[in-house]
């Protein structure tokens, strides 16, 4: 199959800013754009093959029409015609709220689909970018409950200072929110479901509170503490640096100066490439040249064995 690239798909929202646009190269008047839904097979919310066979195409239907050849046989065998990842960029200029996400098990018993299990890779964000990732301290559910009413809950949990590189895994269950000023690129699960636990008393444009989910997100909550929630890694040049490797996930982080061959041959998986910075470009096993430079993102069927990537760029990889 050819390498696949989507239309964006933009999502403007009340926390969005003005970073993605230039970032993806594209020519918009929109503002507030909080978010690009680079691969996505979200009913409604479906990616749409920008160039080549496909043009015109929703993944899904793609997904369809190939089958394990576009996702792998054990892929599709356990996911169906429904494509397994989402990724996304994100733009915060603005606090986003607390949130919870539930696990596969609790999210379908309540008929929701998947769980949400995500990573954040952080881009060049504001000096001041912070984000809350998991519990500092013991609580119950009751007291979960207590602080959310009293406007304390904040209080519960653990605020980090990032930066460019920095990497947070959040599996189903860890409270978190993103902070204003944080630029990143998101890997998830195919859900969309989430639990608002705290919004900050913000009032949408029509000036209502936004719903909040507290009680359901006390069921889903995982209220043991770590030490540090933080994804530590030693950064390298010209060779994969595995980041996350879960049961929805393994993602990789490339910093290439020089050209380099990627392996597939022994993967039973699509693969992602997210540029994240520079100017690279990829060459598949028919000698067809795709460009992967900053803000783009491209879609590797499962029957591809090899691509060759050069160019000075940095990427994540990630697959099922």
């Amino acid at each position: 199959m050819e390498i696949l690239r989507f239309c964006a798909l933009l999502k403007q929202t009340l926390w969005g800013g003005d970073k993605i646009i230039p970032f993806k190269h594209l020519q918009s008047t929109e503002t507030q754009v909080g978010e690009s839904w680079e691969v996505s097979g979200v009913k409604n919310n479906e990616s749409v093959v920008l160039e080549g066979k496909f043009a015109g195409w929703k993944l899904n239907d793609v997904l369809k029409e190939m089958g394990a050849k576009l996702v792998g046989k054990e892929n599709y065998a356990r996911f169906g015609n429904e494509f397994p990842l989402l990724v996304k960029f994100i733009d915060a200029r603005e606090q986003l709220s607390i949130q919870v996400h539930p696990d596969d098990k609790k999210a379908a018993a309540r008929g929701l689909g998947r769980g949400k299990t995500e990573m954040w890779y952080i881009m060049k964000s504001s000096a001041n970018a912070t984000l809350r990732s998991g519990l500092k301290k013991s609580i119950t559910p009751e007291e979960y409950k207590a602080m959310v009413e009293n406007d304390t809950i904040t209080e519960a949990l653990v605020e980090y200072n990032v930066k460019e590189g920095d990497v947070f895994f959040l599996p189903a269950g860890r409270i978190h929110s993103i902070g204003a000023g944080c630029f990143l690129a998101e890997i998830q699960e195919t859900s969309d479901v989430t639990y608002r636990i705290y919004d900050f008393k913000r009032k949408d444009k029509n000036g209502n509170y936004r719903q909040l989910h507290t009680c359901e997100a006390a069921e889903c909550i995982d209220y043991r503490v770590a030490a540090d929630y933080r994804t530590h890694y030693t950064p390298a040049k010209n060779e994969a640096v595995e980041l996350v490797g879960c049961e929805h996930f393994t993602t990789s982080l490339y910093d290439l100066t020089e050209p380099m061959t990627l392996d597939y041959s022994e993967l039973d998986s699509f693969v992602i490439l997210i540029a994240l910075e520079g100017h690279g470009t990829v060459i598949d096993e028919q000698d067809r040249e795709y460009k992967l430079q900053a803000g783009e993102t491209l879609l590797v069927s499962a029957d591809s064995t090899t691509i060759e990537v050069s160019g000075n760029v940095k990427f994540l990889e990630t697959y099922v």
